[in-house]
C-alpha cells in the first residue's frame, strides 16, 4: 500500500473548519495567531464579517487548518504518509508534510500569497464541467479568443479558466450552447493565469529570503506533474502562481504507485471526487517518471 495525503486550496474553507482540532494543538495555535495578528479560532469558527471569503484572511486559515488535520492523523498513524500533494494552496501543506519548512515559515509565506493575491481585482473563474480537454479546444478556436488561460485541469471533464470576465461570459455561453455545465467562480481575480505577472514578480522577491530543507517525503508539483526535487521549492512555487494547476496528472502520476490510498486533509472532501473521477477515467498518456 503507498498512503497519499491529499491537501485542498482555496475553496474548501468552511465556517467551524478545525472546531475538533484547534484545542488538540495550542502551540500550533499560538504561534499561528502570533504570526498573522488576529485570533484564527474565532475567525475559523465564528467567521466574522464573512472573512473566510477573503482570501487574504482564507489562505493563512486554511494553511493552518491543514497543517492541524496532517499532526493528528500523523501522530494517530504514528508516520508520515508515502507521498504528499496539494492543490493550488495546499502544495504550502504537501511541502510542510515533506518538513521543507517549518509550519511557522510556510504560514509567513502563504500570508504574504494571500496577501497579495488578494488585493488584485478584475477577471475572474470560470468551471467548464462536461467537455474533454480536446472539445475545450476546439471552442476555444472557434471563439477567436485568446486572452483567457486554464487555470486547474482537475479532471477529465473538469476544467477550470481563468481570464477577462467579458470573454469567460462568452466562453460559458458557447459551452452551455454544446450541452456543458459553466459555472463561474466566486473570484474576483483571474488566478492561475497569465495575469498574476506582477503579484509573481513581488512573491518571488519575497521568497528569495527564505532557506528550504531537503524533503522527506515526495510532493508533486503542480507546475510539473512530478516530484518536486530539492532545489525546486522556491521555483515552483513562483511558477505554479500564473501556470495551471496540472491535478490530473499529478494524481495520474500517483495512481502508478503500489496500491495507491488517498487520504485528504480537508474540511470537505473535494479532492477525493476528483481522484475517484480520474482513477475511473484511466490517461492515453505515458506520464514520464523520473529516475
Amino acid at each position: 500500500m503507498t498512503l497519499i495525503f491529499l491537501a485542498p486550496g482555496q475553496g474548501a474553507q468552511m465556517r467551524g473548519m478545525g472546531a475538533d482540532l484547534f484545542d488538540a494543538y495550542p502551540q500550533v495555535v499560538e504561534e499561528a495567531e502570533d504570526i498573522l495578528g488576529y485570533s484564527l479560532r474565532r475567525l475559523c469558527l465564528e467567521d466574522p464579517g464573512d472573512q473566510l471569503a477573503d482570501t487574504a484572511y482564507t489562505q493563512p486559515a486554511l494553511y493552518t487548518v491543514g497543517a492541524l488535520a496532517y499532526y493528528q492523523r500523523r501522530d494517530s498513524l504514528g508516520r508520515a504518509p508515502d507521498f504528499a500533494a496539494g492543490h493550488s494552496l495546499g502544495e504550502y501543506n504537501a511541502l510542510l508534510i515533506a518538513e521543507a519548512f517549518s509550519f511557522a515559515d510556510g504560514l509567513r509565506l502563504v500570508q504574504k500569497r494571500g496577501a497579495l493575491m488578494g488585493a488584485l481585482s478584475g477577471g475572474g473563474m470560470l468551471a467548464v464541467i462536461g467537455p474533454s480537454r480536446g472539445d475545450i479546444a476546439a471552442v476555444f478556436a472557434e471563439s477567436g479568443i485568446d486572452s483567457v488561460d486554464a487555470a486547474n485541469l482537475n479532471t477529465p471533464t473538469q476544467t477550470v479558466l481563468s481570464g477577462p470576465e467579458a470573454d469567460l461570459r462568452r466562453l460559458a455561453g458557447l459551452f452551455e450552447a454544446r450541452g456543458a455545465r459553466a459555472v463561474p467562480l466566486n473570484v474576483r481575480t483571474a488566478f492561475h493565469s497569465r495575469y498574476m505577472g506582477a503579484m509573481k514578480s513581488a512573491f518571488a522577491a519575497f521568497i528569495a529570503d527564505f532557506a528550504f530543507a531537503p524533503l522527506m517525503v515526495p510532493v508533486i508539483a503542480n507546475f510539473s506533474a512530478l516530484p518536486y526535487r530539492d532545489d525546486e521549492v522556491a521555483n515552483n512555487l513562483v511558477q505554479q502562481l500564473d501556470h495551471g494547476v496540472r491535478w490530473t496528472e499529478s494524481i495520474q502520476y500517483l495512481l502508478q504507485e503500489e496500491a495507491p490510498v488517498f487520504e485528504e486533509l480537508s474540511p470537505r472532501p473535494l479532492l477525493s471526487r476528483m481522484v475517484e473521477e480520474i482513477r475511473a477515467h484511466p490517461s492515453p498518456l505515458n506520464i514520464a517518471r523520473r529516475p
